[in-house]
């Protein structure tokens, strides 16, 4: 199986390596497209422990007829592997009752004790 965010890489050795804590997120993209994937596959213990603290809900709502069809990553600010605060602008497209949509936002990652985690997104 391809891996949901994009990536001409197998499930299991892209994200499906960070879901299951096999690997970590080196850079705020990573873990954005990570989460991406996330929402794709319904991991919401994955989704929660890369959300901020201070941020986090308590649960995650995902759409059952929701279907995730693509992620196209247009900018990024800091977020490497030596910076300490990132924001990814990324488009997520999507399908729910036969019906194409699409999100777009910019997300605010941090580290946090040396892993990358979600605080906030800004939508378009």
């Amino acid at each position: 199986m391809t891996c949901p965010c994009g990536l001409d890489k197998s499930y299991d050795q892209c994200c499906g390596a960070l879901h299951s804590g096999a690997a970590a997120a080196s850079t705020a993209v990573q873990l954005m497209r990570s989460r991406y994937s996330a929402f794709a596959v319904s991991d919401e213990a994955y989704l929660l422990r890369t959300w901020h603290p201070d941020t986090r809900p308590s649960t995650v709502d995902f759409e059952p007829r929701q279907k995730w069809t693509g992620l196209e990553i247009l900018s990024t600010a800091g977020g490497g592997v030596f910076h300490t605060e990132g924001t990814v602008e990324f488009v997520a497209s999507y399908r729910v009752r036969g019906r194409a949509g699409e999100l777009r936002e910019n997300s605010d990652f941090v580290r946090r004790d040396g892993l990358w985690v979600y605080v906030r997104g800004t939508v378009h």
